[in-house]
C-alpha cells in the first residue's frame, strides 16, 4: 500500500488533494498557485484587486502629478495583516486611509493607516500599509485610500515643447512596460493580477488627455477628463497621454490621434487599413473585445516603437517614415489585442507567451491581407536579426531561453530581446506544424483565446491546452520528440531548434540574394549589378539586402584600390538611399562606417544631426 500522503495548502489557501492532482479546490493550476514574480515587490497572491480609481492633476509647469488613488481590494488569505504594493522612490506618499463601518448603524469611519516605504530594486520600493483587524475580513471587499504625489519616475515623461513634433505645446506621456507603471500609481506591478480601473484628470486649459481606457468623457467647464477600463488589465497597460492633440476617424471603431502638425500625415499613411486589419484579426482570432482601437503618434522621443496599450496603440511619429514598417508595427499592436492584452503572460520571464504569440498572429494577419511572399519577406528580415543577434551573444547566452530566468533585482525589460519575438514565433509555427492544417490551429487559438480570456498564463496552460485541443498529438506524445522536446524549446539556450519554410517568398528574396552575392564578389561587375532596380524594390527588400551587406562587411578591396567595391556601391546607391526612410538609411550609414568609406562620411554627420 502507498504510503497516504497529508493534503497542502497552496498561495490562494484551497486546500490541494493528493499529488498528482493539478489543480486545486479554487480551480487554479498549482503552477499557478506557486507562481513568483520576482520583479514584484507586492502580496498579491493575498488579495483580489476588484477595480481601482485614480484621481489626478497635471501640473505642466512643475512637471508633477498629484491626487490620489483608491483601491477596491478582497482579501483571499485568512491571516492578511499589511497590504503590500509596488511603488518608486519618484512617488512621494502623503497619507493612507480606509473607511470601515461605523458602529450599530454609525458612519462609516475613516482610519488612518500607518505605512512605509521599504528599498526593493533599483527599479522600485515596497508600499508596506498595516491592516487593522477592523478592515480585514475574510472575502470581504475593502477600500484604501492612497494620496501621493509623483513627478519624473521611470514610467513618466515630461517634454518641453521644443521636444514635441509641432514644437509650441508641452506633452507628457506614460509607459508601464515592463515595470514601470509603480512610478506612476502603487500597484500590484505584476502581469498575473487584472483588474477594471477608473480615472479622473484635471488638466490645463487646451491639453487634451487619453487613456488606455473603453469609456472617455470631457467637461470643459471643469477642464477635467473621465476615463473607465471596463475590462481587467495589468498595471503595465495602464497609460496615459496629455498635451496638443487631435484626432481624425479612420474607421467606425478607430481614430488616430496626433499633434495637429503630423495628423494630416498620420491619416494618410493608414487610410482605411485599420479596420480591414481588425477584420481579418477577427476572423481568424475571433470578436475585438476591447470596443476602440485608436491610435496616438508620439515624438520621436518616445522610447520605444509603439505599446499595444488596450483600445489606444501609441506608436512614434517617426515611423511615418516607412509605409512598411508602419504596416507592421500597427498590425503588431493589433494582434496584442488577443495576445498580450486580453490573455498575458504571468510573469515577465515568459514574455514570449504574448511577443511570440503576437508576431505569429501578426503574420497570419498579413499573410491573409498581403499573402505568403510579403509575410516570407519580412519574416525572413526579422530572422536574419535573430541570427545576428545569436552571434553577438553566443549560443549558450541564457537570455535566448523562452523562459527566461532572472534573479531578484535584475529588471525585466532587460530581458526585451529579439528571442521573446522571433523564437517565440518559431515555437508557434512549429506547433502549427505538428496539427497539419494552419486553419485547424487558427481553431486553436480562437479556442485558447476564448478560454483564458482577460486572464494571466503560464506556458503550462498553452502547452496543456493544445495537448488537450489535438489529443491524437498527446498521445503520439509530440512533447518528446527527439530534438524538438517543449521542454528544450523552452529552457534550452541557442536559435530556434527549426525555423518555417519561407520558400514562398523566394519571389521577393531571391532578387536581394543574388545582388547580394554579386557584392561579395572580389571585382563585382557593373554591367550585371545595373540591371537590379532598387528604386522598385519594397522597404523590406532593401533593408534586408543591406543588412546582408553589412553582415559581409568589411567588404572585399581592390588590389589596386582599397574603396573599389565601396565607391562602386555609393556610386549605384548613395544618392538613391538618401531619398529613402531611416531605416534604409541607417543601415547604409552603418555600411560606410564599418567599410571606413571616407567620402560618405558627411552624410553620416548630416543623419546624426537630423535624428539625435
Amino acid at each position: 500500500m502507498a504510503e497516504l500522503q497529508r493534503p497542502t495548502l497552496c498561495c490562494c489557501r484551497k486546500v490541494l488533494t493528493v499529488p498528482g492532482n493539478k489543480s486545486c479546490e479554487g480551480g487554479r493550476s498549482l503552477a499557478h498557485c506557486r507562481l513568483v514574480d520576482v520583479a514584484s515587490a507586492s502580496n498579491f497572491h493575498s488579495f483580489k484587486l476588484r477595480h481601482f480609481h485614480l484621481d489626478l492633476h497635471l501640473n505642466f509647469a512643475v512637471k508633477r502629478i498629484t491626487g490620489w488613488q483608491v483601491l477596491e481590494l478582497t482579501p483571499v488569505q485568512p491571516g492578511v495583516q499589511s497590504l503590500i504594493l509596488d511603488t518608486h522612490p519618484s512617488l512621494l506618499v502623503h497619507s493612507v486611509d480606509c473607511k470601515v463601518p461605523g458602529a450599530s448603524g454609525a458612519p462609516d469611519v475613516v482610519l488612518s493607516l500607518t505605512y512605509r516605504i521599504e528599498p526593493f530594486t533599483d527599479y522600485g520600493s515596497s508600499l508596506n500599509i498595516s491592516l487593522p483587524a477592523a478592515v480585514i475580513r475574510p472575502h470581504r471587499a475593502f477600500r484604501v485610500t492612497i494620496r501621493y504625489t509623483t513627478t519624473d519616475g521611470p514610467a513618466i515623461w515630461w517634454l518641453d515643447a521644443e521636444l514635441t513634433c509641432g514644437q509650441t505645446r508641452p506633452l507628457v506621456f506614460t509607459q508601464g512596460h515592463s515595470v514601470c507603471n509603480r512610478s506612476f500609481f502603487p500597484c500590484f506591478d505584476t502581469p498575473a493580477v487584472k483588474s477594471t480601473y477608473s480615472a479622473t484628470v484635471r488638466v490645463p486649459e487646451g491639453v487634451t488627455v487619453l487613456m488606455s481606457a473603453s469609456r472617455s468623457a470631457y467637461s470643459k467647464q471643469d477642464r477635467v477628463f473621465q476615463f473607465s477600463m471596463e475590462y481587467p488589465v495589468p498595471a503595465y497597460l495602464v497609460a496615459l497621454v496629455a498635451g496638443d492633440l487631435q484626432h481624425a476617424d479612420i474607421g467606425p471603431r478607430s481614430r488616430v490621434w496626433a499633434e495637429p502638425c503630423i495628423l494630416t500625415c498620420a491619416v494618410s499613411k493608414l487610410g482605411g487599413n485599420v479596420e480591414r486589419w481588425l477584420n481579418v484579426a477577427e476572423g481568424l482570432f475571433g470578436p475585438y473585445v476591447w470596443g476602440r482601437y485608436d491610435i496616438v503618434f508620439l515624438p520621436p522621443s518616445f522610447p520605444i516603437v509603439a505599446m499595444e496599450n488596450p483600445c489606444l496603440t501609441f506608436i512614434i511619429s517617426s515611423i511615418l517614415e516607412s509605409q512598411e514598417f508602419l504596416l507592421i508595427d500597427v498590425i503588431h499592436e493589433i494582434a496584442h489585442g488577443w495576445f498580450g492584452n486580453a490573455v498575458t503572460n504571468a510573469t515577465w520571464e515568459e514574455m514570449w507567451l504574448s511577443e511570440g504569440l503576437a508576431t505569429y498572429a501578426q503574420r497570419r494577419i498579413t499573410t491573409e491581407a498581403y499573402g505568403d511572399a510579403f509575410t516570407c519577406l519580412e519574416t525572413m528580415f526579422r530572422l536574419d536579426a535573430l541570427h545576428r543577434q545569436m552571434r553577438l551573444l553566443g549560443d549558450n547566452n541564457p537570455v535566448s531561453k523562452l523562459q527566461a530566468k532572472f534573479e531578484p533585482g535584475v529588471n525585466p525589460s532587460s530581458l526585451m530581446n529579439l528571442f521573446t519575438y522571433e523564437k517565440g514565433f518559431c515555437f508557434v509555427s512549429y506547433l502549427s506544424q505538428l496539427c497539419g492544417d494552419i486553419e485547424r490551429f487558427d481553431s486553436f487559438l480562437r479556442a485558447y483565446i476564448e478560454k483564458f480570456r482577460f486572464s494571466s498564463v503560464i506556458a503550462q496552460d498553452l502547452l496543456d491546452f493544445f495537448l488537450g485541443f489535438f489529443p491524437e498529438l498527446k498521445e503520439s506524445c509530440v512533447a518528446q520528440r527527439e530534438g524538438l522536446e517543449f521542454e528544450r524549446w523552452l529552457n534550452g539556450c541557442g536559435p530556434p531548434l527549426c525555423e518555417p519554410d519561407l520558400s514562398a517568398g523566394k519571389a521577393l528574396t531571391g532578387p536581394v540574394q543574388h545582388l547580394c552575392d554579386l557584392w561579395g564578389m572580389d571585382a563585382p561587375e557593373p554591367q550585371v549589378i545595373s540591371t537590379f532596380d532598387l528604386s522598385s524594390w519594397s522597404t523590406f527588400q532593401t533593408v534586408l539586402f543591406l543588412d546582408r551587406l553589412l553582415d559581409r562587411s568589411p567588404l572585399p578591396q581592390g588590389i589596386k584600390n582599397p574603396f573599389q567595391v565601396m565607391s562602386l556601391l555609393s556610386s549605384c546607391y548613395s544618392a538613391l538611399l538618401d531619398d529613402m526612410n531611416a531605416e534604409v538609411q541607417i543601415r547604409w550609414l552603418q555600411i560606410v562606417v564599418r567599410n571606413s568609406f571616407y567620402p560618405d562620411l558627411p552624410r553620416v554627420r548630416s543623419f546624426l544631426h537630423k535624428h539625435l
